[in-house]
């Protein structure tokens, strides 16, 4: 079990198990956990098929549970999705190191009356090893933070996640649970559509700007060019 203070505004800790009662947070532009209706059924339907889509047989059991208002967005930040080593800083597939992707993602949150909103989330990885990376072992670093909603950032936590490739694999799949993101409310007007939390690897610049450009290689791609 890991459990880690940020800061006296927000905690974040990260537990072996999430408690049954939270409601599903919003994921990217989706609406709150708030009201009814055919089209709320139809979101959540659609929701379900995307993440079951993600992460296959990993896929978590979060329960719904109606808050009186929406919960915060939950996001990966596109710049820190996908960790990728390049030897020389070399775009080529024979010069992958260790790589990574935040594969899935899903997250439920609590809080009535002027209590402070509680988030929990499941981050399902994927995690490689291409031509350059020599070790079976690898501890990857990703973050964790809670802002205003497109302002400022309230807190901001690191996380080590330390991965032994199996011998004769290059790849292997790891689910974070982290509970007990606690964002304090001054008053019962403070609803969760006030604050986003959004989580991604400790990347370099360069590491970052080979994100935003879109830039990626094939699961396979370096396997097969150094097999030629």
């Amino acid at each position: 079990m890991r459990r880690l203070t940020v800061s006296a505004l927000v905690a974040i800790s990260a537990l072996m198990a999430l408690p049954p009662s939270i409601s599903h947070a919003q994921m990217g532009g989706g609406r709150g956990g708030g009201g009814g209706g055919g089209g709320q059924q139809d979101d959540d339907d659609a929701k379900k098929k995307k993440r079951d889509s993600e992460w296959g047989s990993n896929a978590p059991a979060l329960a719904q549970l109606r808050n009186a208002g929406p919960c915060p967005y939950v996001k990966v930040l596109y710049d820190a999705a996908r960790y990728v080593e390049l030897k020389d800083s070399k775009e080529a597939s024979a010069a992958v190191g260790y790589t990574g992707e935040i594969q899935g993602l899903s997250a439920g949150c609590s809080y009535k009356a002027d209590q402070p909103i509680t988030v929990q989330m499941q981050v399902l990885f994927s995690l490689g090893k291409g031509p350059q990376a020599h070790e079976q072992h690898k501890t990857y670093r990703y973050w964790v933070a809670v802002t205003h909603r497109n302002e400022s950032v309230l807190a901001k936590e690191y996380f080590d996640l330390p991965v032994t490739f199996p011998a004769g694999q290059d790849r292997v799949s790891v689910t974070e649970t982290l509970g007990n993101v606690v964002i304090p409310r001054s008053d019962t007007k403070v609803s969760g559509a006030n604050f986003e939390v959004l989580i991604g690897f400790d990347v370099t610049p360069e590491m970052a700007a080979f994100n935003r450009d879109g830039k990626r290689f094939r699961p396979n791609t370096g396997v097969t060019t150094a097999a030629q």
